[in-house]
């Protein structure tokens, strides 16, 4: 394939190319508030019994690293969508609650319905690239991502909602902050080699995506957010079906449809199950299946991942699946990330 970069060549891209600038933007803004300090000795006495982390959107598929974090480090964490909380499961807003909610513009449909819901009841971290918005305002304490606008689709904004995420996290569990803050400033850089080589990232998968009809991206632990974030950018990017679902998941059912049509993007993930992926990785090709390993480790460059900190790997991993955006809005002739019925911002639930 020759790749029509005039096409892809818009805002959207742009946005990405940008990232780097965004999470230097974001790490230069972490810092521990006195109202974060107060909810975050609050949590080591044991004042809360639960931690509810709730979004939507990539907002939603973006706490799994953090939720992981607090579950190693003995709290008992949910993640709920923000719709099905107020509507379904609006009992966890009680004091003995800390939730921590995520919303890049701070003023969607649910964000604002989920601070009229709760009334002051549950102490709220609120997580968003916008400092004036409701979420920011009314959230007992805040983490501010400062991003920079955003033309449509979530890239830059995403990947600084996993920085300040993985910050919290630290701050939460009372962590090595010193440590932390060498890992995270590295993030911009890791990130800006990938992208170093977007062209060529784009030519590639355009070849090995070119008679693909279908995709689903799979994956393990933290790598989940990359999972549910990326089959989400590809819908709305490209209007093209893809799906997102845990690598044990897609043996139940879905392996059915493995085939040269049906393109399965494996995350390599972390160490503990790492295995477990690549035994499935190589199911497929034996089958004659169309797959490619995304890791460090990986045959394929464009999902080549540099050798990062475990920290920063979330942010590292949505990089191949931005990259398949561009990919398959090349192959049909359209500029990603442009809308045709969404907006950035969805003020209706």
């Amino acid at each position: 394939m020759s790749a029509d970069f005039s096409v892809i060549e818009g805002e959207y891209l742009r946005d990405i190319l940008d990232q780097p600038r965004a999470l230097d933007s974001t790490f230069s803004k972490l810092e521990v508030s006195k109202e974060l300090r107060q909810l975050a000795s609050r949590l080591q006495r044991g004042s809360f019994g639960s931690i509810v982390l709730t979004g939507m959107g990539s907002s939603f598929h973006a706490l799994h690293p953090l939720h992981l974090e607090l579950i190693e480090s003995g709290f008992h964490s949910l993640m709920v969508e923000s719709s099905e909380l107020i509507h379904y499961q609006d009992g966890l807003f009680d004091r003995k609650n800390l939730i921590v909610a995520v919303s890049q513009s701070g003023r969607s449909a649910e964000v604002v319905r989920l601070l009229k819901s709760n009334r002051g009841r549950s102490p709220i971290i609120g997580v968003t690239n916008t400092a004036g918005s409701p979420l920011a305002k009314n959230a007992a304490a805040s983490v501010v991502t400062d991003a920079g606008e955003e033309f449509s689709v979530s890239c830059k904004t995403y990947v600084a909602s996993l920085l300040g995420l993985r910050w919290l996290a630290e701050v939460m569990r009372r962590g090595d902050l010193g440590r932390i803050r060498s890992d995270l400033k590295s993030a911009s850089a890791f990130t800006a080699e990938y992208l170093a080589s977007w062209k060529t990232h784009v030519q590639q998968l355009g070849q090995r995506l070119s008679q693909a009809r279908r995709l689903f991206l799979v994956g393990r632990g933290p790598s989940l957010a990359a999972v549910g974030t990326g089959s989400l950018i590809v819908k709305e990017a490209d209007h093209f079906p893809a799906e997102g679902m845990s690598s044990a998941a897609f043996r139940h059912g879905p392996f059915e449809m493995v085939g040269n049509e049906t393109f399965v993007g494996v995350f390599a993930g972390e160490k503990k199950t790492r295995e477990l992926n690549r035994s499935l990785f190589q199911d497929i090709r034996e089958r004659q299946g169309a797959t490619e390993w995304i890791g460090e480790d990986s045959n394929f460059a464009p999902f080549l991942l540099p050798k990062a900190p475990r920290s920063v790997m979330p942010v590292l991993e949505i990089l191949p699946v931005q990259m398949i955006t561009l990919a398959l809005a090349a192959l049909v002739g359209r500029e990603a990330g442009r809308f045709t019925f969404c907006s950035k911002v969805t003020t209706e639930e």
